[in-house]
């Protein structure tokens, strides 16, 4: 085939690859969750939640919702928009899954994700929230924090990389600082994602029993598993003393992950009044040919293996 006579019906069927391709995709990641469920210690088994949503529907709300992303997305860039959604939780609550959903079909260049590690020895002796302020967003961007700010009211409270002094100073900051990129204009949405004792239990255990997820857990992982119960109370602390007019908290619970998935998403759009963005409809121009050009051949040990 040349690009003087493309085949119509060559382009459609191509265009339907692309679509079934989409989907097993989405399929690949939600047989990724559950791929070694059978490696879990049996003990471990009836603790695990499954997802009472039928299949079909959950693909065609996923890709409906992704739909509407993608015109939030136009909506966003068109409006000159600037857009932060944070999400916090604890380890294994699913923050990753959704933010692989929402950003799935999305502009990098405009939706990105924040996931900072933890701060090198300049960084922890500056303004507490100034390594986070370069991260945020432009007018026409979405930005995705993977947790944020708030792990000083978190994991730096609990671990104890952070003393009573430093997390009071930081409930008194927070909400100022808040207040503040909302007066600039800046679009603030926050989840916090919940699971029971139990749920998180046997998702620690499926990574520990997958080769591939391993690499989630960390030391520290692994030792805050052991104290859940110092974390509740640093979370209803969170939630109690920076629970804003202007920058609520927004609670999900994320015991099964595709219902936490589809309403997170469905939450978010929600927040913003957008409105489908009407492009025109691009034309492609005719390729030039030119009587005297010959394609050169390239020596063969430029080419990747052919393995597969």
């Amino acid at each position: 085939m040349t690009g003087k006579n493309i085949d119509l019906r060559d382009i459609i069927a191509r265009m339907h690859n692309e679509i079934v391709d989409g989907l097993d995709e989405e399929l690949e990641l939600e047989i990724d969750d559950g791929r070694l469920d059978a490696l879990i210690n049996p003990q471990y088994h009836h603790e695990k939640t499954e997802s009472d949503l039928d299949r079909h529907f959950y693909f065609r709300e996923l890709l409906r919702l992704q739909k509407e992303l993608v015109k939030l997305q136009d909506w966003v860039q068109h409006k000159k928009l600037k857009l932060v959604v944070i999400f916090e939780g604890r380890d294994a609550a699913g923050k990753g899954g959704v933010i692989k959903r929402i950003t799935q079909r999305l502009n990098p260049r405009i939706c990105r994700v924040v996931a900072l590690p933890a701060p090198n020895d300049r960084e922890r002796t500056q303004w507490y929230f100034q390594r986070y302020i370069s991260h945020l967003p432009a007018a026409g961007e979405m930005v995705l924090f993977d947790r944020s700010w708030y792990n000083r009211a978190g994991v730096e409270r609990v671990m104890g990389f952070a003393d009573e002094l430093q997390v009071d100073e930081f409930f008194r900051d927070v909400p100022e600082f808040e207040k503040m990129l909302v007066r600039s204009g800046i679009i603030l949405v926050k989840y916090w994602f919940s699971i029971t004792d139990e749920e998180q239990q046997a998702r620690f255990m499926m990574r520990i029993s997958d080769p591939l997820k391993q690499w989630k857990l960390s030391p520290m992982d692994l030792y805050s598993r052991s104290r859940w119960e110092a974390y509740t109370k640093a979370k209803e602390d969170m939630l109690k003393r920076t629970h804003i007019p202007e920058a609520p908290w927004w609670i999900v619970n994320a015991v099964d992950k595709k219902k936490a998935r589809l309403n997170c998403i469905h939450h978010l759009l929600s927040q913003l009044e957008y409105k489908e963005i009407t492009h025109e409809r691009p034309s492609l121009p005719p390729r030039e040919y030119s009587p005297d050009y010959l394609r050169s051949e390239l020596p063969a040990s430029l080419y990747v293996p052919t393995i597969y």
